[in-house]
């Protein structure tokens, strides 16, 4: 052997070497389809059946002032996954693709020697499936995807199915990471979720709802889709251990927005953007630990990319986090700000919230607080619509109706943990409102946010959630959807 031949055997043979003793971590994100975040039993739900995702908890640490930038499915996974407050996504609406020029932390990844996988549910667009060098998508039905995917072969609608089958196509000799997105908790329900159904004595009804046997059924059928999800988090965690890769192996598990129910899901409320938020990283992070830091989704893209020994880049907005593995009192940030776009219906709001305080301003106060079609066609929301009929509904319940809806909005988050009392025309609280008008601000000065030319029509009729006839399905875009000259269901 020529040394030349000899100087390139060694070579490859050390590039093998290398790969073989790649010790960086894997990594795992797991995230929910429409999860509340107290509708965990780590979470301090008594009832609901959630072992797994307790497990990880419990092995791990739980964040309790975690947030999203948004309360709508899409959405919040475009800000995910690219690092970016939703409207710099420009996929801020529902069902909008995510535009190829946008740069995600897998492609990051993937270029420094991971393996990326996605499993389950796709609600991106087909721009950024390139950047997974492999999917298992399990349900496409409105999720805009049209690449050639076949759904598991019994798929039960948990959209999970495939987590177990992609985990073990990983390779052996370099790290992983796997995007795992459930349909779970996501509506329509259907009965027969788990084999041991919870009982309506188990459900938690929040005191902005009505507390009767028809919205108690309907929580019944979410928390056993919640269950359903948590079996398949098993599933995963005991394939992790029998492959022995469970002590180097970080798993976050979080959800996309607030529980599908009104004054939840698609709206400013915690109960729409805050979320569960657990890691999961032996060694690194303190079993049983919590943390009341302030967090982002935007702090999801750098704290991965850190984990993996890789910078972050200007491309990331938020703020790597991983300080709190390991000195959970840490300050990371003093706000976080949250959007409300088009779903289903058109709105527009911004929020900025810290530890105590949150300010929302709703920049269309002549429309209703309207939530999600799909909600508004479940049993609960037309509980509630019956009861009006009636002239029975609480007048607790009734702004879900009427317009308009304040231009603006201070809770004290401590004292008033629902949001049932606006303090904005409070004078005790003039100095806390001037502060947050102040932030959100600078905010929308800082990211570049702007209201948009035009609003977008509906696609549903705010009573019955049925579709009109303008509804688009796939969504072009905002490219093509911001033209001055587009016209709904023609061709533009």
């Amino acid at each position: 052997m020529n040394r030349i031949s000899f100087l390139f055997a060694c070579l490859l043979c050390a590039s093998i070497l290398g790969k073989a003793q790649d010790k960086r971590p894997n990594i795992i994100f797991i995230i929910a389809d429409d999860l509340g975040r107290d509708d965990v039993g780590a979470y301090g739900h008594p009832k609901i059946k959630t072992p797994n995702i307790d497990k990880l908890a419990k092995e791990g640490m739980r964040f309790d002032n975690a947030f999203l930038t948004t309360s709508s499915c899409s959405p919040s996974r475009a800000s995910i996954i690219t690092g970016t407050y939703p409207h710099q996504t420009d996929a801020e609406q529902l069902h909008w693709p995510v535009p190829a020029s946008k740069i995600t932390f897998v492609e990051k990844l993937k270029a420094a020697g991971y393996w990326t996988a996605q499993a389950g549910k796709w609600h991106l667009g087909d721009s950024l499936i390139n950047r997974f060098d492999y999917l298992a998508v399990e349900s496409t039905d409105g999720f805009v995807y049209k690449a050639d995917q076949k759904p598991a072969a019994k798929d039960d609608g948990s959209g999970a199915m495939n987590f177990l089958s992609t985990l073990k196509k990983h390779p052996k000799s370099i790290p992983f990471f796997l995007w795992l997105a459930t349909v779970d908790p996501h509506r329509p329900y259907k009965k027969g979720a788990i084999k041991v159904p919870h009982s309506p004595d188990d459900v938690v009804i929040p005191p902005y709802l009505p507390d009767s046997k028809e919205v108690r059924g309907d929580f019944v059928d979410y928390y056993d889709e919640v269950s359903r999800m948590d079996g398949y988090v098993g599933e995963v965690l005991n394939e992790l251990s029998a492959e022995g890769l469970d002590k180097n192996t970080i798993i976050i598990f979080t959800s996309d927005n607030g529980r599908p129910f009104p004054r939840e899901k698609t709206t400013l409320y915690d109960g729409g953007i805050r979320t569960p938020f657990i890691v999961r990283w032996p060694g690194k992070v303190k079993p049983g630990s919590s943390t009341n830091s302030l967090i982002s989704a935007v702090d999801i893209a750098p704290t991965i990319l850190s984990a993996a020994g890789l910078k972050t880049g200007s491309n990331f907005v938020g703020k790597n986090i991983s300080s709190l593995f390991s000195n959970p009192t840490a300050q990371i940030r003093d706000f976080i700000y949250a959007e409300d776009h088009w779903h289903d219906f058109e709105d527009f709001g911004r929020a900025v919230r810290n530890g105590r305080y949150k300010y929302i301003r709703n920049f269309y106060p002549d429309l209703p607080e309207t939530t999600s079609a799909d909600i508004l066609r479940d049993p609960t929301y037309q509980y509630m619509l019956k009861q009006k009929a009636d002239g029975t509904l609480d007048t607790r319940f009734m702004s879900y109706f009427y317009s308009p809806k304040p231009p603006e909005q201070l809770f004290d988050c401590e004292k008033d943990p629902y949001e049932l009392h606006n303090l904005i025309s409070e004078p005790a609280y003039a100095q806390v409102v001037v502060m947050m008008r102040n932030k959100l601000d600078e905010f929308w000065k800082a990211t570049g946010d702007k209201l948009p030319e035009r609003r977008t029509l509906d696609e549903f009729d705010r009573n019955t959630g049925l579709p009109l006839p303008n509804r688009m399905r796939p969504r072009p875009g905002k490219a093509v959807m911001s033209a001055k000259d587009f016209q709904p269901n023609k061709k533009n």
